[in-house]
């Protein structure tokens, strides 16, 4: 039982190799995600001021 628990753990199967993956791209995807929701509070009035510019012209 114990030499199988040994075994196992030194040559780890596809499954475990991969798990390490899967937090990584989670933390980018979370962090920016982050950094958009925060340049959008920051810059929200600007970006709007600046849409609302180019709507005027496209209308003009």
């Amino acid at each position: 039982m114990v030499i199988r628990l040994v075994i196992l753990r030194a040559f780890p199967t596809e499954e475990r190799r991969e798990r390490g993956d899967v937090p990584g791209w989670v933390m980018i995807t979370l962090m920016s995600a982050i950094l958009v929701a925060g340049l959008l509070a920051i810059e929200s009035p600007a970006l709007a001021d600046l849409f609302n510019q180019a709507m005027a012209k496209v209308g003009k």
